[in-house]
């Protein structure tokens, strides 16, 4: 199936450079892998590389260069854990910054870590919210 059809909910809600980037990864992959899971995991790897995921969309990064130590591996051929699209290697002034704008409590006392997996939760609730 083309990227452009496969297209996550998040990404249809997001700018169109972010659905380009992924659709052209994605189109890429099916060709060299075949469809299926790796595909989506090889886009969204190149993805994350110029935009961060942001409540229920993705945004473009201020800095390109990979988001987590799963996107910085060569290939998205093998399965590992990622910050959800969240940016884990952005400052924590920035992961502040991000807390701050999804609403995030407690946000002034976490540590970087911490701040990475309450960005992500409250991405998975903005996006759930948002597929309802």
């Amino acid at each position: 199936m083309p990227g452009k059809e496969a297209l996550p909910s998040t990404l249809k809600r997001s700018s169109k450079k972010a659905q380009r980037t992924w659709i052209k990864a994605h189109d890429s992959a099916v060709e060299s892998y075949g469809e299926g899971e790796r595909s989506h995991r090889v886009a969204f790897s190149a993805l994350k590389h110029t935009h961060e995921k942001v409540g229920d969309h993705w945004e473009a990064k201020d800095e390109n260069g990979p988001s987590d130590k799963q996107a910085a591996r060569r290939s998205g051929g093998r399965s590992g854990k990622t910050a959800g699209g969240v940016d884990a290697n952005a400052s924590k002034e920035h992961l502040y910054a991000q807390a701050k704008k999804l609403d995030v409590p407690g946000r002034s006392k976490m540590t970087k870590d911490e701040l990475v997996k309450a960005i992500q939760k409250a991405n998975n609730r903005k996006t759930a919210k948002a597929r309802s």
